[in-house]
């Protein structure tokens, strides 16, 4: 989830790059969520817009900070980091992070799935599109594709989302096949551990898909289908910094 970047020393010269895309072989391919951006909002989105006003910007950004922040702690723990709250000077992060955080430890130490991929970066020049999948796990016999979620609610692009990335999978690992998709909502709103075969705890629960991918994935290739269209020409927007500067005649000796 970190900014990606290429450093050239020999041209003292940092290049951030345009998340929104994906390099493979040389060919720029836009990210699933960049697709998925002319998926049709909805009535209750634009309710939000009007209600957020000049803040809306501001809140989209804490949103993705925090939902930045939690994916970096579950990556560092699932790599076998040790991941601390404190440091020298304090808290290190908000309480709502910690809290997401310590509901995915839960999930992951009652359940106990096996997970096969950590944070997996994939593009196609098949699928033309690239992605980043949060999680691929055995769980009760099953291969099933996670994505992390620390939002207010779960949008219906979200499955379109991942529909995708299993397509991904799928081809760029031969033989074999995810069996379901699920979100790991770390802000869901349950108040119980649930029924006997619920995955789910106070405040986090994992949630199957209701259709079967293949639709899902259907509906995203139709968004696929209108963004070539409106914005097939869309270029990266990459931001590029020198390393560092120094005044002249002020080179200290």
């Amino acid at each position: 989830m970190e900014t990606a970047y290429k450093i050239d020393t020999e041209n003292n010269r940092i290049e951030l790059l345009d998340n929104r895309f994906y390099e493979f072989n040389g060919q720029l391919y836009p990210s699933v969520t960049t697709i998925l951006d002319a998926y049709p909002k909805g009535p209750a989105f634009y309710e939000w817009l009007k209600i957020a006003g000049d803040k809306a910007d501001e809140i989209r950004d804490q949103f993705g900070k925090r939902g930045s922040v939690v994916h970096n702690l579950t990556e560092q723990y699932d790599n076998g980091f040790p991941v601390s709250l404190m440091s020298d000077n304090g808290p290190l992060y908000t309480s709502l992070e910690w809290a997401m955080f310590e509901r995915y430890i839960e999930f992951s130490t009652r359940f106990k799935a096996d997970i096969l991929g950590i944070e997996l970066n994939y593009a196609s020049e098949v699928l033309r599109f690239g992605g980043t999948l949060d999680r691929v796990i055995k769980l009760n016999g099953k291969l099933i594709l996670i994505d992390i979620k620390t939002s207010n609610y779960l949008h219906n692009h979200f499955w379109l989302q991942m529909a995708a990335y299993v397509k991904l999978f799928e081809e760029k690992n031969s033989g074999q096949k995810i069996d379901q998709i699920a979100i790991l909502w770390l802000n869901a709103k349950t108040r119980t551990e649930g029924k006997k075969d619920d995955i789910q705890g106070i405040g986090w629960q994992l949630k199957f898909g209701e259709k079967s991918i293949d639709e899902y994935y259907e509906l995203f290739q139709a968004v696929h289908k209108l963004w070539l269209i409106e914005f097939g020409s869309l270029k990266p927007k990459n931001q590029i910094y020198q390393l560092k500067h120094q005044k002249n005649g002020t080179e200290k000796k």
